[in-house]
């Protein structure tokens, strides 16, 4: 990338936008109406709109000490898009809004959207508004997705069933080990800074972190196996915290056996290096963005065609409340200690 500075102020609010969003094209046929004029306009046709928003804040949700701004901005559009799938949605459109500081340049916040294009592109997205503003002090992203689904196919929360399967996609726990290393890299470079970043062989743990993917293949997966899921959620505090919200918005308790908890080999020999315990992270780190859900017992036989699926669990009657069996058979409650971004 060339060393210019543009300054934003040299193109004004309205100069900017178009510099973003000039060169758009749509990929959705609901899309009839997109960026340049005083709102968008969606045709859904006949399908139901699913509706979520996401603020990001420097300092509270990413440091940019780390973190590049075109990851930045693919991450910021997969955690939006990973609340659709989690409601058994398809991802439509999409709208940013950005606070940003004169310390930013045309070329970084160019370089933002590179990110949000990205994942538009990957994701069939389109970016159809938004809006941008001077922030006193950090980045400010705010992002609302919409998507569309066939009219009360949508998954709640609250609708598992006693006895239903509790499933999981993907592995856990990556994300959060990630973080430990671009934290520990972050304190010695700030001690020291002339000392190269020793992140060898861990890009798998930082990718997860810096990286993210939604899981659009599962939903389709799901749909093409025929299996409706009877709640769901997208995992971005942890597993337990998840867990215990899927317990207590279907009013039931749960079983949860550590062994069948999907770790990654890479996230595993990653917590030994902090002496940290692989089945803690996964339970209480955050950012993973894996769907967590429950089935019926009869879709069994179904669900095990999935590699990326495992089964972890299942739900019980709510005076059993949600317990965790160990590895070594001893049985505990499942406590959250997950992230809480208003904690800090």
């Amino acid at each position: 990338m060339s060393n210019e500075r543009t300054e934003i102020g040299s193109l004004g609010e309205f100069g900017l936008i178009e510099h973003l969003t000039r060169n758009i094209e749509l990929q959705q046929a609901s899309s009839i109406v997109g960026v340049g004029d005083d709102a968008a306009v969606i045709d859904h046709f006949g399908k139901q709109t699913v509706i979520t928003t996401d603020l990001l804040l420097e300092g509270v949700h990413f440091d940019l000490m780390y973190t590049p701004l075109k990851h930045l901005g693919y991450k910021a559009v997969v955690v939006n898009l990973s609340d659709i799938y989690a409601m058994n949605a398809t991802p439509t459109q999409l709208v940013v809004s950005i606070g940003i500081s004169n310390r930013f340049s045309v070329e970084a916040v160019s370089e933002l959207y590179e990110g949000i294009y990205a994942a538009c592109e990957k994701y069939g997205v389109d970016l159809v508004g938004g809006d941008t503003s001077s922030s006193q002090k950090g980045l400010v992203l705010s992002l609302t997705a919409i998507g569309e689904v066939t009219p009360d196919t949508f998954v709640k929360r609250s609708t598992a069933k006693k006895g239903d399967l509790l499933c999981v996609s993907g592995d856990l726990g990556a994300a959060y080990i990630g973080l430990l290393f671009l934290e520990r890299e972050k304190k010695i470079f700030l001690e020291s800074p002339k000392v190269q970043p020793d992140l060898e062989g861990e890009q798998y743990v930082i990718g997860r972190l810096l990286k993210p993917e939604a899981r659009k293949d599962i939903v389709a997966f799901l749909n093409k196996s025929a299996i409706v899921p009877t709640a769901m959620m997208d995992i971005s505090d942890g597993l337990s915290s998840e867990i215990l919200h899927l317990c207590k918005q279907s009013q039931l308790g749960c079983v949860l056996y550590e062994e069948k908890i999907p770790i990654a080999e890479a996230t595993r020999l990653a917590a030994f290096k902090f002496e940290i315990d692989p089945t803690a992270c996964s339970l209480s780190g955050g950012e993973d963005y894996e769907l967590l859900f429950t089935i019926s017992a009869n879709d069994y036989e179904k669900i095990v065609q999935s590699e990326q699926i495992s089964v972890i669990g299942y739900m019980t009657e709510p005076e059993k409340g949600a317990t965790l069996i160990t590895k070594g058979g001893s049985t505990h409650p499942l406590i959250a200690q997950g992230w809480n971004h208003l904690k800090k």
